[in-house]
């Protein structure tokens, strides 16, 4: 999952948000000085990287990847997914996506002082290209993952990815809409047992 998906998946307590959004700028374990529900966000973003990682039907959907794609299946479909949920927000989100947006950008500014640079780096990416909204445009996709693929160490190919997705979609759909009921599920047991429902 990617940016929208864990933010969505995180609830409504904003610093659990904050965590969520954190498990992707941070390594290691969370900073023992931040509040504690901030911590048990990127608890949950890990739990469900894992969870989707190991799930049949993401394993299913990386299957439909040749090689060389297959080995960046799990960018791919993290991206694509944040697409399906941008794309199909009115199913699958809660009110607005541009007032859900300019929720997670207003938290973000509220603690830049304190967050790892490349999260307030992604946070002004956010705001200057109207993500999560974006997401739904498959031209702003591909240039998400233009992005990733610069940022990675070795030569790839993601630049190119966007027609390995869209030739797909059907199928990528129909493996969406059987993974993201079990994943929202999941997501609720991981807060409950954090005590963060």
């Amino acid at each position: 999952m990617n940016h929208l998906a864990h933010v969505l998946l995180a609830g409504a307590d904003t610093e659990v948000v904050l965590g969520s959004l954190l498990g992707d700028f941070w390594r290691g374990a969370p900073d023992p000085r931040w509040p504690a529900a901030v911590r048990d966000g990127v608890v949950l973003h890990r739990r469900i990287d894992v969870y989707t990682d190991s799930h049949p039907d993401v394993a299913d959907a990386r299957a439909l990847f040749a090689p060389p794609w297959r080995r960046y299946a799990g960018i791919l479909l993290d991206v694509y997914f944040d697409h399906v949920l941008a794309r199909d927000w009115a199913r699958l989100g809660t009110g607005s996506l541009d007032d859900f947006s300019a929720a997670v950008g207003a938290l973000l500014r509220a603690h830049e002082a304190w967050l790892p640079a490349g999260l307030n780096r992604f946070a002004g990416y956010f705001r200057a290209h109207g993500l999560f909204a974006a997401y739904a445009n498959p031209a702003v996709i591909e240039r998400v993952l233009a992005g990733i693929g610069s940022r990675l160490r070795h030569a790839n190919p993601l630049a190119g990815a966007g027609p390995q997705l869209w030739t797909r979609s059907d199928a990528l759909d129909a493996l969406f809409e059987s993974f993201y009921p079990q994943l929202v599920a999941h997501a609720h047991e991981i807060r409950a047992a954090l005590g963060r429902v």
